[in-house]
């Protein structure tokens, strides 16, 4: 794949055109899958960006994001280069001093990467992962136009206002090089391994670094079962009840207690092993897309998930506020009632009926009424929950996922509000601040030295505004008396004797009397 075709370069050129149409047929259902397959026709990179339009269901209408998200990544292998001039072109070494035995056809092809199977010299079974040749130009020149589309659509049409697909290619674009980039979905397997160490429910597989660059990715070899592979695991006779509840669980546990979660858990990259079916444990690939939360995200993320169960719909606008995902000038009685009517039909049903994931995104819908802000560790959040519930689903059926949840929620909620785990915090945060002693005494100094000047300026601002306040006073006496003698004025000139009683005043007695009110009216 070097490069696009003559046709497939048409086909870049007509595709705006071809979307503007698409967007204002009458036909949603037609609509959707002729934009499915436009991407599909245009190739991987499409196909990807449509996988992950697909996860924009706080946005996009549900039909349009199931029949996005059927786009599989189908993609015929390359040819040429060959896979050993690759290899030895990216880690400069030959293939006979590293493998005892290299496939020349790969077993797997994706959009941007492809894979083999390896064995190394010391007789371990391996998988081989190259990034496709000249997949950057092609990327570069695909987001410079997808941008440009994303732009029309924006301006021109409904959904854009609502979709910001803008933002959505700015937010494709770090995650799509992110995975060009095979060492950093090493680092990331390799964290992810290290988190579940000796752990009972998941295993990542083990990366060779001396084997491994931006281009090419050397890692174990697994043997488990595809995890939608339902027939093989119940001839193995795997609880797949326990394999339903384990899988919330891990996803669980990376949020809230690792805060790292894999957020490409589709049904492809998940296995599971074929060792102990009756305590059975999940096996995680292709790390390339990983989410964290900032601290702040996940705490207040935990607090809205305990609140909605337990249906404190108020608290759960005060969190959004709180944490910043709303404007702070949102009515938050509204905002409650707002929730209550998403929330309240859906817990009318049985809650194994409920969907978690689909409530967190009508809940979001909800929120953007309120202009809440996009949040792409939000997004990542949201679409991992979808494929881990939908495969718990899959898996078993009567899967009760708020069971599952709430309690691990509520432990982890104790966990955090125990005086062991505050203390634990400070000692962590102890060599921090012995780190800063030194710095103290001239903290001090500049706080003193800020506090001073801070003084100085609010003195002078009381200064200005008492002046300014004895100048309103004295304005508004002269305003005050001005009238005064402008009634006088009016009652002399409408009065005849009065009028006369005046002009026969003695000039000595009427000069000064005037010649003091005007002073009393103007004085500074």
């Amino acid at each position: 794949m070097q490069g696009q075709s003559g046709a497939g370069w048409l086909a870049l050129l007509l595709l705006p055109y071809r979307l503007l149409w698409t967007f204002r047929s009458d036909s949603t259902t037609h609509r959707n899958m002729r934009l499915r397959q436009a991407m599909e026709e245009l190739g991987p990179i499409y196909i990807k960006f449509g996988q992950l339009l697909s996860t924009r269901r706080d946005f996009l209408d549900t039909q349009l994001a199931d029949e996005l998200q059927s786009l599989q990544d189908n993609v015929p292998p390359f040819v040429s280069p060959s896979i050993a001039s690759i290899i030895e072109g990216s880690l400069g070494r030959s293939v006979d001093s590293i493998f005892k035995s290299l496939d020349s056809e790969p077993f797997a092809c994706a959009s941007v990467a492809q894979v083999y199977k390896a064995t190394l010299l010391n007789n371990d079974e391996v998988v081989v992962k190259v990034i496709r040749p000249g997949i950057e130009k092609i990327v570069a020149a695909d987001l410079k136009l997808l941008r440009w589309i994303a732009r029309q659509i924006e301006e021109r049409t409904d959904i854009g206002t609502r979709l910001h697909p803008v933002e959505i290619v700015n937010d494709y674009e770090k995650i799509i090089y992110d995975e060009l980039d095979l060492l950093s979905e090493a680092a990331n397997s390799s964290q992810l391994k290290r988190n579940f160490e000796n752990s009972s429910v998941l295993y990542v597989p083990k990366i060779y670094w001396d084997f491994s660059s931006r281009q090419v990715l050397v890692m174990e070899r697994i043997h488990g079962i595809p995890v939608a592979d339902i027939a093989a695991l119940n001839a193995q006779n795997t609880d797949l009840k326990k394999l339903a509840e384990t899988g919330i669980d891990i996803f669980f546990t990376q949020v809230f207690d690792h805060n790292f979660f894999h957020a490409d858990m589709h049904p492809g990259n998940i296995f599971v092993s074929r060792e102990t079916p009756e305590n059975p444990k999940y096996i995680a690939v292709d790390c390339a897309i990983i989410g964290s939360l900032s601290n702040n995200d996940q705490e207040y993320l935990a607090k809205n998930l305990l609140a909605i169960f337990k249906r404190e719909y108020r608290k759960v606008a005060e969190l959004h506020v709180a944490c910043g995902w709303v404007p702070r000038q949102t009515k938050i009685h509204e905002f409650e009632s707002a929730i209550r009517s998403v929330c309240e039909p859906i817990f009318e049903k049985p809650l194994k009926e409920i969907s978690f994931a689909h409530l967190l995104i009508q809940l979001f819908r909800t929120a953007s009424r309120f202009n809440m802000e996009v949040q792409p560790s939000l997004v990542l959040l949201q679409k991992t929950l979808l494929n881990v519930e939908g495969l718990g689903r899959q898996l078993y059926p009567d899967l009760d996922l708020w069971q599952t949840a709430l309690p691990y929620l509520e432990n982890w909620n104790r966990r955090r509000l125990n005086p062991f785990t505050l203390i634990s915090r400070i000692q962590e945060n102890i060599p921090n601040w012995i780190d800063q002693l030194p710095q103290f005494p001239q903290l001090l100094i500049d706080a003193a030295t800020e506090s001073k000047q801070l003084g100085e300026i609010n003195e002078s601002l009381r200064h200005q505004q008492e002046q300014t306040r004895s100048a309103m006073e004295r304005q508004n006496r002269r305003s005050r008396i001005t009238g005064m003698i402008l009634l006088v004025g009016a009652a002399i000139s409408l009065l005849p004797g009065i009028n006369e009683a005046i002009q026969n005043l003695p000039a000595a007695t009427l000069g000064p009397a005037l010649l003091g009110l005007y002073l009393l009216c103007f004085r500074r």
